[in-house]
């Protein structure tokens, strides 16, 4: 098993967190994990990038050469195409449907859905409006992780697990939350 998996948005939008579910979840099924990550300006709404190498067997390097990530999970449709360079042939796009413009000169949305919609493995899902409409706003970024799952090769069962662990100190609220956004997310790509 090997999967290569670039996680990206913006700033304060929870691709960090992402990302510790997605490690603590891989270590609870015996891989190998390397991480890499680029903050940028992630404090003033700048973008915010992570590498995520998952294999059953030894990694030599966190980076994930271009042509080469079978994943990007992406909280922001325009960080999704800044990222497709790395993609591979078959790899697969999740990405949240609705854009988080922090410039002036955003792309017309159109122009990004129609540029997503060429490729072949693409989910696209409203997280914000989903988070809001089932009172868990502080979890979009867990619901686009429960629309990543069978991307990721990894069993829904150990994310749930992995969100236990990870959130736990912060209290059962919380745990919950993200586990119905996890849920929710897995719903939402069927």
């Amino acid at each position: 098993m090997k999967t290569d998996i670039i996680l990206c948005g913006v700033g304060g939008q929870g691709i960090l967190s992402i990302a510790t579910i997605i490690g603590e979840a891989a270590m609870n099924e015996n891989l190998y994990i390397k991480q890499a990550e680029v903050h940028g300006m992630s404090q003033r709404g700048g973008d915010v990038q992570s590498n995520l190498r998952l294999s059953s067997n030894p990694i030599n390097s966190d980076l994930i050469a271009k042509g080469s990530a079978d994943v990007i999970i992406s909280m922001e449709p325009m960080e999704a195409l800044r990222y497709l360079p790395y993609l591979s042939e078959n790899g697969w796009i999740i990405t949240s449907s609705e854009p988080f413009v922090n410039i002036p000169n955003y792309p017309e949305l159109s122009d990004i859905k129609a540029d997503l919609a060429k490729l072949p493995n693409v989910i696209m899902v409203d997280i914000e409006q989903l988070a809001k409409d089932n009172n868990v706003p502080r979890s979009a970024n867990v619901i686009l992780l429960g629309a990543a799952q069978k991307a990721l090769g990894i069993e829904y069962e150990k994310l749930e697990e992995a969100i236990r662990n990870v959130f736990g100190r912060k209290g059962e609220a919380v745990v919950d939350a993200n586990i119905k956004a996890l849920a929710l997310g897995r719903e939402a790509q069927r």
